[in-house]
């Protein structure tokens, strides 16, 4: 929890508002869950409104820029063409986009084809063919602020195990936006996620989960899409975070290949998908402010 403030001194969000008439009931009710046994979050995963509103000028340019992806990207395209299409669409914005150089990863998007669940690295030798499907995560960073989503595209005719796969991981993610209700455990969303994707005779990648983002890539919580029922944080307003489940046809088990240190396949050698949102906890449900 925050250092204690007095109710007339300014609120910690920097509003400029005295405590009392800002974050005072929300502090003394997220006390309230916390003494119940509830794991909660500090003051540094509560967005402001201020920072929203910057954040969401990050996301305008990482819809536009998978907007261009979506427009142009067919077979016969490498995924080398599609890290300059990435790149130079972002900067064209004046922003940078943030994978690049993170931790040394060495391109500014990820590009992963069928098997691969994440992390793709696009190369001049890798060209998409008729029947692949891909995931194009993007991030971006604007004056600051940090914004991440990836959708799936279906290269020409699909097979129709592959066509199932992606729609349903869709859906995944949008039951999970369902789920996201303010003063919940976010294991409510990840068990829904995981329970759709059982359903339908998939499964959920367990070592990699969803995030908070905003002010820094990768933030606090952690956001797992296996989880339980009354497990995880406390989801309160001002939360940001992403749903970017990673449902496998076959088996859950994955591998990172040791040669690039990045790339993250299926152990048994089937289709992954995944798509990624960002949303904004609100007082009422949620906000999808990235996708």
């Amino acid at each position: 929890m925050a250092v204690k403030i007095g109710r007339n001194d300014p609120c910690w969000c920097g509003c400029g508002k005295k405590y009392k008439m800002c974050h005072e009931n929300f502090d003394r009710k997220l006390e309230q869950f916390r003494q119940k046994g509830y794991a909660v979050v500090d003051h540094s995963c509560i967005k402001t409104p201020a920072q929203v509103e910057k954040i969401k000028e990050s996301c305008a340019i990482n819809v536009a820029v998978l907007d261009y992806v979506g427009e142009h990207i067919a077979a016969g395209v490498s995924t080398e063409e599609i890290n300059r299409w990435v790149h130079e669409e972002t900067i064209k914005r004046g922003a940078i986009p943030a994978p690049l150089d993170f931790n040394g990863y060495p391109k500014s998007v990820c590009t992963s084809i069928n098997e691969v669940v994440c992390h793709g690295i696009p190369s001049e030798n890798e060209i998409l063919k008729e029947g692949d499907i891909i995931n194009i995560d993007v991030s971006t960073i604007y004056h600051g602020y940090f914004s991440d989503s990836s959708r799936m595209y279906c290269i020409g005719n699909v097979s129709e195990e592959k066509k199932k796969l992606v729609e349903v991981t869709k859906e995944c993610v949008e039951i999970g936006i369902s789920k996201v209700k303010p003063w919940e455990p976010i294991g409510n969303m990840g068990h829904a996620v995981h329970q759709h994707a059982l359903d339908n005779g998939f499964t959920v990648v367990r070592e990699i989960g969803g995030h908070g983002v905003g002010l820094e890539f990768h933030e606090d919580p952690w956001v797992s899409f296996v989880s339980e029922e009354n497990s995880g944080v406390l989801m309160v307003p001002g939360m940001m975070f992403t749903i970017e489940p990673m449902v496998n046809m076959g088996e859950a088990a994955i591998w990172t290949d040791e040669k690039d240190g990045w790339t993250v396949r299926t152990k048994d050698g089937k289709p992954s998908a995944q798509w990624e949102v960002t949303v904004l906890v609100t007082e009422t449900g949620c906000e999808v402010i990235c996708w």
